[in-house]
């Protein structure tokens, strides 16, 4: 865990005057978007998406997609082209066949990285990874052992260490499948990558986890559901299957018309806000159901000492101007975890965050980030084996570091409201899944 000297640039965080007031509009869901983006590569029949992000992560997804063959057309609507949820722009996806060679550019996008090997499984030629120096250091080798088990041939020896980036897929055109195990409990994402691509291998797919615990489930929820949604079979534990089992049966996938939901983890500062500064903000079109993991915001942060009020238009929520310390397992939703941190350090009591050890290998350490960065603000963190212990002290002005980890920065800019002279370092890296973030937090603020 290193501050990158070359994005030192610093960003004074906003302080809060008073209570906020405010609706934010919240752009679409990274991990909507990517998923939908594999799956309409995979039709048969052209799809849409409107209201994709655009972001660093999806313009790197979409451009990988690119790259093997699938076209991508960006239209937008002139009567919403100035909408700052991006309601007036969407994509035309046009499947065509997988080809090599190419070259992806995964960035440190952990979707990009997981996802994409088995779809270069399936293309007729070479496909080479390669990504940011922090995406050397990920877990990848749920997603390599495995797709070199259902009938891959994958070089990942060439540089760095095997099992990681960089690394290139020969593809065949097509994969035989099967029935595979494997330890996914560093990342949920490598049971969706598998899931993702399954319809098109030629047995379909049988992934059995065989490790500790899986974090992050509601990701995996989604990736079913979205499946499920271009018309391919799924076999669940949830639906009575076996514990940890997950099928796709082979078949074709349809093309859809899709509208990308808000995403509603990114709407995490904005809530937090509220809940600090005793105030009141308003997310429009959050879903009235949904498999993404923010959702969870709505209990935590209730339980942290606001309230909230979910209509047609959209979830208000209300801070009391008490902030509570909370004892919660965030296995399930661990991307919540720096955002509930920072509130955490603000709060009346302590605070214990579990079951979110593998957070250690996300876009940065995010337990040693956050430790270091509030505890060099004043504050009094500890790591815990799977989590931190938080017990609020008060805080003074200084230097946030990111680690170019886009929620270390919004946890940053959380605390900044409370504190004055909080600065930011990097606060461009917000623009891997929340382009614009500067200009939403100003805005929410009246600035």
């Amino acid at each position: 865990m290193t501050v990158n000297p070359t994005h030192t640039a610093l960003w004074p965080a906003p302080h809060a005057s008073g209570a906020v007031a405010a609706t934010v509009h919240v752009p679409g869901s990274k991990s909507v978007t990517n998923r939908a983006l594999v799956l309409a590569a995979l039709a048969h029949e052209p799809g849409w998406l409107r209201r994709p992000l655009r972001s660093r992560d999806t313009l790197l997804m979409a451009a990988a997609l690119r790259a093997m063959g699938v076209g991508i057309e960006e239209t937008v609507s002139s009567s919403s082209a100035a909408g700052q949820d991006g309601s007036g722009e969407a994509w035309r996806v046009i499947p065509s066949g997988l080809r090599g060679p190419a070259t992806v550019d995964v960035g440190n996008a952990g979707t990009v990285m997981r996802f994409l090997p088995p779809v270069a499984a399936l293309a007729d030629g070479p496909i080479r990874f390669d990504g940011d120096p922090r995406s050397y250091e990920r877990p990848l080798h749920g997603v390599i052992d495995a797709l070199r088990a259902l009938g891959a041939r994958i070089d990942d020896s060439s540089l760095g260490s095997p099992g990681a980036l960089p690394l290139t897929v020969h593809g065949g055109g097509a994969l035989e499948g099967g029935r595979v195990e494997i330890d996914a409990s560093s990342s949920s994402q490598f049971v969706s990558a598998l899931l993702l691509s399954g319809p098109r291998f030629n047995q379909g797919v049988e992934v059995r986890h065989v490790g500790s615990a899986l974090p992050s489930m509601p990701h995996i929820r989604m990736t079913v559901d979205m499946l499920r949604a271009v018309g391919a079979q799924v076999d669940t534990p949830e639906a009575g299957g076996e514990p940890n089992v997950w099928r796709v049966t082979p078949g074709a996938l349809l093309g859809r018309d899709l509208t990308v939901e808000p995403d509603l983890s990114n709407a995490q500062p904005f809530l937090a806000a509220a809940l600090i500064t005793g105030g009141c903000v308003t997310i429009p079109d959050w879903p009235a159901r949904t498999t993404q993991p923010g959702d969870a915001l709505r209990r935590i942060f209730t339980e942290m000492g606001g309230s909230c009020e979910l209509t047609e238009q959209g979830l208000t929520f209300t801070g009391s101007g008490s902030v509570h310390g909370i004892d919660v397992d965030l296995s399930e939703v661990g991307e919540l975890t720096p955002g509930i941190a920072a509130v955490a350090a603000l709060a009346d009591s302590p605070s214990t965050l579990r079951g979110v050890a593998h957070l250690r290998l996300h876009e940065t350490d995010r337990l040693a980030a956050l430790t270091k960065e509030i505890n060099e603000l004043g504050g009094d963190v500890t790591e815990t084996a799977d989590g931190l212990h938080i017990r609020p002290r008060p805080l003074h002005g200084g230097v946030f570091h990111t680690y170019d980890d886009h929620r270390m920065a919004t946890a940053g800019a959380i605390i900044g409201l409370a504190v004055p002279g909080v600065q930011i370092e990097n606060v461009e890296t917000t623009a891997k899944t929340l382009p614009d973030f500067p200009e939403l937090w100003a805005g929410m603020l009246g600035n």
